[in-house]
């Protein structure tokens, strides 16, 4: 896990340790380290996943698909927002525009697999924070974007964004997981869906 730009938004960088195969999940700023990174770990990177279209999520995937030749993936609902919704968030901050995303390489919908190598993750479509937001489950941890947090919860003040959907999200595909599911949200430390069950004041 990487916590980067000015967001400290996490990158995750997942590989299995037989085929060395891997995939960057949201890389949203520091192009450079998220490579290095990727390069220590001597994995072969053959997919990136956006979970959501905010700019502190995918403001290095050009660069990064560039250097690592992988293919990128999003939801379909999100596909739109992809070169309106980064420049317009910068833009009500006072930030210049970062390179545009390339276009996808692969449309996601509830339900898909992402595979590679002895890596399975199921896609979960949670919108909420965003119309296409995804999860990504899979061997006993789920990466869950801006839709559930440690303590806390994505934020449903942007356009596009539903409190209500997000609330259906995770009570609907995430707080059905088992206990001891490990947690990896889009910003802050992991936790269990188990512990945000029991302790998350936004679901009790």
């Amino acid at each position: 896990m990487l916590a980067i730009g000015l967001f400290a938004a996490n990158c995750y960088i997942v590989g299995s340790s037989e085929t060395k195969g891997g995939i960057i999940i949201d890389p949203g700023a520091e192009a450079k380290t998220i490579l290095k990174t990727a390069q220590q770990t001597g994995l072969s990177i053959s997919i990136i996943v956006i979970t959501h279209a905010h700019i502190d999520h995918i403001g290095a995937l050009r660069q990064v698909q560039e250097k690592t030749n992988a293919r990128f993936a999003i939801h379909e609902a999100e596909k739109g927002l992809l070169f309106t919704a980064p420049m317009r968030m910068l833009t009500s901050i006072g930030i210049s525009p970062v390179k545009s995303p390339p276009r996808p390489d692969r449309i996601l919908k509830d339900g898909d697999h992402i595979d590679v190598g002895d890596l399975h993750f199921e896609v979960l479509h949670t919108p909420g924070h965003s119309s296409g937001g995804i999860s990504l489950s899979g061997h006993g941890v789920v990466f869950t974007g801006d839709t559930l947090f440690n303590s806390g919860i994505g934020r449903t003040d942007f356009p596009g964004c539903s409190h209500e959907r997000l609330m259906k999200s995770i009570h609907e595909k995430l707080m059905v997981l088992p206990d001891e599911t490990i947690v990896y949200p889009g910003h802050g430390p992991p936790t269990t869906i188990g512990d945000e069950r029991r302790g998350n004041p936004f679901l009790q």
